[in-house]
């Protein structure tokens, strides 16, 4: 097969979908990789180490697309990318197309094969593809919310973890999943008051064991919600439905509630968001105030930190890759129940229920689909 990855476009997002060693590696199995000119640059990858490593570097996304059965990216297509995508070629990119309905009309309209990494999930429901880059963005949010409480800026001009005879701030993380669990760890680690609101009572256990009185976990509810963000300095937004609209649990009056210069940052702004007040920014502009309050709302968070989120994302979904590459799309979702899960849209039709609900379109079974030779 050949497997192809281009620069991604998304704004300041660095990171890419393949690293060098990953190309060796799919190169080893016999695959053919093609890569768009200045790809890696972002993650500090030459082009000169993609051809070392195997890969045919080409001069224009349009060349890779034109080439390629499987495209391997980052983050959803671009405008620009919508007409590069054709029957049966098969994606393979972070989609969260609950919270992009022009890119899924785009995706059916094209009849490409698009697999979300967030819905690959196993029958434990861990969703592995997704973690990294979870883990990755709950430890950034406690390090971006520090940075804007400070001034100059909009914020409190607070240290996080205050100072003897001065209390820490008061950081408050909503959900408790990955993205959660991190921001929590991280949280801690900065000394702050910490507390974690969750409807998942075996998390908020875990945590209540791991950090032995150091954390406040409180079961969610609207009541619960309300009080515990009043005045609140940092507010993380955690809370992830796989394939659906983040729901919205934080009100505009829960925001007001915060106080002048306190700092939300909505984690979930790639479902949508979890805060009323949310909505999206990019890195060059990443912030805003509402309410009073400063927001960062950034899709993206780990295209910040590139070298380490593409090898992670490369490590991890290098033996999905190779199990397409190698069995062909049929086989290896046949074969393979997480792999299978992930498959968002199948030649015009969607076959993630969760993300057809989202959209309020029809949902198909991909089973339904490949029995029928669709």
């Amino acid at each position: 097969m050949i497997i192809g990855t281009v620069r991604e476009t998304k704004t300041e997002e660095y990171r890419v979908a393949l690293t060098p060693q990953g190309v060796t590696d799919i190169a080893r199995a016999g695959h053919s990789v093609l890569v768009e000119a200045g790809a890696g640059r972002g993650s500090n990858y030459e082009d000169a180490e993609y051809r070392a490593a195997g890969a045919s570097v080409l001069e224009t996304p349009a060349e890779v697309y034109a080439r390629a059965g499987l495209m391997c990216e980052v983050k959803e297509p671009q405008a620009e990318e919508f007409a590069l995508l054709r029957d049966g070629q098969i994606l393979f990119t972070y989609l969260h197309l609950a919270a992009e309905p022009a890119v899924a009309r785009a995706l059916l309209d094209s009849r490409c094969i698009a697999i979300g990494y967030e819905t690959v999930e196993r029958d434990d429901g861990f969703l592995p593809l997704l973690a990294p880059m979870s883990e990755v963005a709950g430890r950034m949010a406690v390090e971006i919310g520090l940075h804007y409480l400070k001034r100059p800026g909009p914020g409190r001009g607070m240290l996080l973890g205050g100072l003897p005879g001065v209390p820490p701030a008061h950081v408050v993380v909503v959900g408790s999943g990955n993205v959660g669990k991190n921001a929590v760890r991280s949280a801690v680690g900065a000394g702050a008051r910490v507390s974690v609101l969750s409807i998942n009572e075996d998390q908020l256990r875990s945590l209540e064991e791991l950090y032995a009185g150091r954390v406040e976990t409180v079961l969610s509810s609207p009541q619960a919600l309300a009080d515990t963000i009043a005045g609140a300095d940092l507010l993380i937004g955690a809370v992830l439905l796989p394939g659906r609209r983040a729901p919205v649990v934080v009100t505009r009056e829960m925001v007001r509630s915060m106080g002048p210069g306190a700092v939300i940052v909505d984690v979930a702004v790639d479902q949508g968001g979890c805060v009323e007040t949310t909505r999206p920014t990019d890195h060059a502009h990443p912030i805003y105030v509402e309410e009073g309050v400063v927001h960062y709302a950034v899709p993206n968070m780990p295209g910040a930190v590139p070298q380490t989120s593409s090898r992670a994302l490369t490590g991890l979904t290098l033996p999905y890759i190779l199990r397409v590459a190698n069995d062909g799309f049929a086989a290896a979702v046949r074969g393979n129940a997480a792999l299978r899960r992930g498959v968002n849209i199948y030649r015009g039709h969607i076959t993630h229920r969760a993300v057809a609900e989202s959209l309020g379109l029809p949902y198909r079974p991909l089973e339904e689909l490949l029995d029928a030779g669709a």
